[in-house]
């Protein structure tokens, strides 16, 4: 990464860190930001901090994330493969769902964000980010495991984890969304093709 990048990476940052456009700041102990590679193939969007989100200032490293980072390992993905991060940056009270104005406010950050980290391919999870991408409230079963092609990104919704925590039915097809995610960042060659041990 040049220097020109990680200066552009820091103001972003610092933005983040200083926004109070919306209520959520107020109550919230960090702001967070990702976690992952500032550049990276794979963008993952989840809803917004957890408790221990809130605590470290780093998404998905509570029990959800726990889940969501054994299934990227299990599909062999690295550090340096995939960019975690929330359409909202702060933690909702009582582990609530965004507001929309609440989500309108951050989408600018998330924006920024997005043209930082360069993704081909993007995965939302859960309903609350295929809601603040498509502009509607989705029945996940419906909208899951498939992607969507749209100026040249390749898009996919899946559950959230933190619905796997709760469903243990839902296990599966995650995992499997997550596969087919890893096969199009093969396809794409912007990662090593799956080993035969993950086609069988």
């Amino acid at each position: 990464m040049d220097r020109e990048f990680l200066e552009r990476w820091k103001a972003f940052e610092e933005e983040c860190k200083a926004c109070s456009r919306c209520p959520l700041r107020a109550s919230a102990s960090k702001t967070v930001i990702y976690r992952g590679c500032k550049k990276a193939p794979l963008m993952i969007i989840g809803e917004g901090p957890g408790n221990v989100e809130d605590k470290t200032g780093i998404p998905f490293v509570g029990p959800s994330g726990y889940l969501l980072q054994n299934a990227l390992t299990a599909w062999g993905f690295k550090d340096r493969d995939f960019h975690i991060c929330n359409i909202v940056k702060c933690h909702p009270p009582e582990n609530r769902r965004p507001e929309p104005s609440e989500i309108s406010q951050c989408k600018r950050l998330l924006a920024t964000q997005f043209r930082l980290v360069e993704p081909r391919v993007i995965l939302l999870c859960g309903s609350t980010a295929y809601e603040a991408f498509y502009g509607e409230r989705p029945v996940m079963r419906d909208v899951r495991g498939r992607f969507d092609e749209k100026k040249g990104y390749y898009i996919m919704t899946t559950y959230h984890p933190a619905a796997l925590l709760r469903n243990d039915r839902l296990k599966i097809p995650m995992f499997e969304d997550l596969g087919k995610v890893r096969a199009k960042l093969s396809e794409l060659a912007l990662m090593e093709p799956l080993s035969p041990l993950h086609h069988s």
